[in-house]
């Protein structure tokens, strides 16, 4: 059953991403989400560059969520330092490209925190 989730998925996200790409104005913040982690990036598709990258399993996120870094207080942490270091680099606004995943849960948790924290889109 599992196999036919990420099928569709699979679909869903080519579908989002013929529509959306990031340009030097405005990257795109993709989301890659698994059982134990998050990870998140910001890339410029004009030249296919990634500009900042980040997930739970970096060292500052890592030690406040105590190796926990499957659930919603780890995406929230996520979206607040990733928006920091985005906007130290200068780098505001961003389409926010969810990957395919439901706009619920540690998606809407990172979302939530990282426009919180600064990030438009």
């Amino acid at each position: 059953m599992s196999n036919i989730k990420e099928i569709k998925r699979s679909f869903r996200h080519k579908r989002i991403r013929r529509k959306m790409s990031g340009t030097a104005e405005q990257p795109r913040l993709c989301l890659h989400r698994s059982l134990k982690n998050l990870s998140a990036c910001i890339v410029d598709d004009t030249v296919g560059k990634v500009l900042l990258g980040m997930s739970t399993l970096a060292k500052d996120v890592r030690e406040k969520t105590k190796n926990n870094g499957g659930n919603i207080k780890a995406a929230e942490m996520l979206g607040e330092a990733l928006a920091k270091d985005a906007i130290a680099k200068g780098i505001r606004r961003v389409a926010f490209d969810r990957g395919g995943y439901m706009y619920h849960g540690r998606i809407k948790a990172f979302a939530d925190a990282a426009r919180k924290a600064g990030l438009e889109f």
